[in-house]
C-alpha cells in the first residue's frame, strides 16, 4: 500500500479488518453490504479508496452522489452500472427494457421500480459470475432518490452472488437516508488522541507546544481531514489560538476556506485546468488534457499564462487510479 494511503488510514485498524473480512466473504462466494457513516472529513472516502485498492483483481465499479444531479432520476445508478452493461443482454427481456429506459438508452414509459431493482440485481449477479464484483458508492447522502431506493433494494436481496455493495455517507449512525435504514453499517468516530497527535505531527510545518497540539486535537475531535488541512494555513502563533478562535466558522467551513484560498493563489490557467478536471464527469485525464489543449489552442498558445505548462498539483487534486483524477473533498 502506498505511503500516503498508510498515513490517511492511521488509527483505522478496526475498520480495515471489517473491510478485509468483507472481501474475504465476497471471494468465498457470499455477498456483503455495508454503509460507512461519519462526519465530513472523518475518512470515509479514504476507506473506499483502500477497499478499491485491496479488491484487485476483482472487478470494481464506483459512483458518487453529486448534489447537482440529485434531481435526475437514476443518474448515480447509471454511472455505477455503465461498466457492466455488456452483461445486459443476459437478463430477461422485460428487465433489459426497464434498464434501457431508466438509463435513457431507449424510449418508453417510466419502468416500474421493482423491474429496475430486479434488473440491477441480475446485472450485478451476471457480472460477478466470472469474477467477484465490488461496488463502491461515495457521498451516498447526495444520491438521487431513485438510485437510493434501487441500490437499497438490491442491497437487501444480495445473498450468494460474490458481490460487495459499500456506501459511504455523511451522517451519524441512524441519520442517513431512509432508503438505507436497516442495512449493515459502520460508524467512523474521530481518531483516538494518540493517532490524532501522530497525524497532526506529520502535517505541522513547524514544532508547536505540546499544550497547543493537545488543544488542536481536542478541537478537531480527531477529524483526520481537519488535522491534515487546517494547520497548513496557520502560523505557529495562529495555531496557539486554536481553531475555535473568535470569528472562525465550523471546522468543515474552515477546511473549505483553506481550499479556496489555495485555489485563489494559483495562476489563472491552473485554476481553469482545475475547473475542467472538476466538471469532467469521470475524472478521465485524457479528456481533461484534450479540453485544456483545446482551450489553449483557442487562445493561441499551448501552455500556461507564461507559455509554459500549467501546474497540475492543485489543492486536493489526486490521482484516484491510472488515467483518472479526483479531488479531496469534505
Amino acid at each position: 500500500m502506498p505511503h500516503h494511503a498508510t498515513r490517511r488510514l492511521l488509527g483505522r485498524a478496526r475498520e480495515l479488518e471489517v473491510l478485509e473480512q468483507l472481501l474475504r466473504d465476497v471471494r468465498d462466494g457470499r455477498s456483503r453490504v455495508l454503509v460507512l457513516r461519519g462526519e465530513a472529513g472523518v475518512g470515509k472516502s479514504a476507506l473506499l479508496a483502500h477497499l478499491a485498492e485491496r479488491a484487485a483483481p476483482s472487478q470494481t465499479v464506483q459512483a458518487a452522489g453529486v448534489e447537482a444531479e440529485s434531481d435526475f432520476a437514476y443518474s448515480a445508478l447509471q454511472r455505477l452500472c455503465a461498466p457492466l452493461l455488456s452483461h445486459l443482454d443476459r437478463l430477461p427481456p422485460v428487465q433489459q427494457d426497464a434498464l434501457r429506459v431508466a438509463f435513457g438508452l431507449s424510449a418508453g414509459n417510466p419502468p416500474e421500480m421493482l423491474l429496475v431493482g430486479l434488473a440491477v440485481l441480475g446485472l450485478f449477479a451476471e457480472a460477478a459470475a466470472a469474477s467477484p464484483l465490488v461496488c463502491l458508492v461515495d457521498d451516498a447522502q447526495c444520491l438521487d432518490l431513485m438510485s437510493q431506493r434501487i441500490l437499497a433494494f438490491v442491497g437487501r436481496r444480495l445473498d450468494a452472488e460474490s458481490v460487495a455493495l459499500v456506501f459511504a455517507e455523511r451522517a451519524a449512525s441512524g441519520e442517513g437516508p431512509e432508503a438505507f435504514a436497516g442495512l449493515p453499517d459502520l460508524t467512523l468516530p474521530g481518531l483516538a488522541d494518540a493517532d490524532a497527535r501522530a497525524l497532526l505531527d506529520g502535517a505541522l510545518v513547524a514544532p508547536v507546544d505540546a499544550r497547543v497540539r493537545d488543544r488542536i486535537v481536542a478541537e478537531t475531535g480527531g477529524n483526520p481531514l481537519a488535522l491534515l488541512e487546517l494547520p497548513r494555513d496557520l502560523s505557529p502563533v495562529e495555531l496557539a489560538f486554536g481553531f475555535a478562535r473568535p470569528g472562525a466558522g465550523p471546522l468543515a467551513s474552515q477546511v473549505e476556506e483553506g481550499f479556496r484560498r489555495r485555489v485563489d493563489a494559483l495562476p489563472a490557467d491552473t485554476r481553469a485546468l482545475l475547473l475542467v478536471a472538476a466538471v469532467e464527469p469521470v475524472g478521465d485525464t485524457a479528456a481533461v488534457a484534450c479540453a485544456a489543449s483545446a482551450r489553449h489552442r483557442g487562445r493561441g498558445r499551448g501552455g500556461g499564462r507564461d507559455g509554459g505548462p500549467d501546474h497540475t498539483g492543485g489543492p486536493g487534486a489526486v490521482p484516484s487510479s491510472p488515467g483518472a483524477v479526483s479531488y479531496t473533498h469534505l
